[in-house]
């Protein structure tokens, strides 16, 4: 469902725009899903709505690494610092809500529920990397937290072509609406 309208407390929140997932191959460039991320971060920031950048990050030792039997499973150690830091293009921290997740989605094991709820915030407006995983399980916990839900099109992408579709495809629209760029903005100074 194309967007409709976004609420007056909004917070865009973005999955995982930091250097080490930036540098993956991705289906859409990551350079235009970054700028795009960072043009809306600019924008709520503008209309003085809250930013939360979330990031995958795990200690040094490795000992929050996620475990589990999986035929792929995630990594068998700890990346380096840089690997979670964010790039210059989406601005000084400022007031950016930083939520550091150890599994896919922002909301678990994170505080990012409390921070959204004692700022009264309705709806979220999601985007970033990979639209399957991080972004994806973000969605569907933010939609069995009753958040209304707007996912950005062009300010998402995932590392395989297939996985990218059936979310936008067949998941997102059962629990969000879905629109571009500039449609979030024109909806933003509405």
């Amino acid at each position: 469902m194309p967007a409709t309208t976004l609420d007056e407390r909004s917070a865009l929140v973005l999955i995982d725009l930091q250097k080490g997932i930036l540098a993956l191959p991705t289906v859409h460039p990551s350079d235009a899903v970054l700028k795009n991320g960072a043009r809306l971060a600019e924008a709520f920031r503008a209309h003085g709505l809250p930013v939360v950048r979330a990031r995958v990050a795990w200690s040094p030792d490795g000992g929050d690494l996620p475990v589990g039997r999986a035929d792929h499973p995630g990594p068998a150690a700890a990346p380096p610092a840089e690997f979670a830091e964010f790039p210059d293009e989406l601005g000084p921290l400022g007031d950016d809500i930083v939520i550091t997740k150890r599994h896919w989605g922002a909301f678990t094991g994170t505080e990012l529920d409390l921070q959204l709820r004692r700022r009264g915030v309705t709806q979220i407006v999601l985007a970033g990397i990979s639209t399957s995983i991080g972004v994806e399980s973000t969605a569907r916990s933010a939609f069995e937290h009753s958040y209304h839900l707007t996912v950005v099109e062009d300010a998402t992408t995932d590392l395989d072509a297939d996985s990218h579709a059936h979310s936008f495809g067949k998941i997102f629209p059962r629990i969000a609406e879905t629109a571009p760029t500039d449609q979030v903005l024109t909806l933003l100074k509405a």
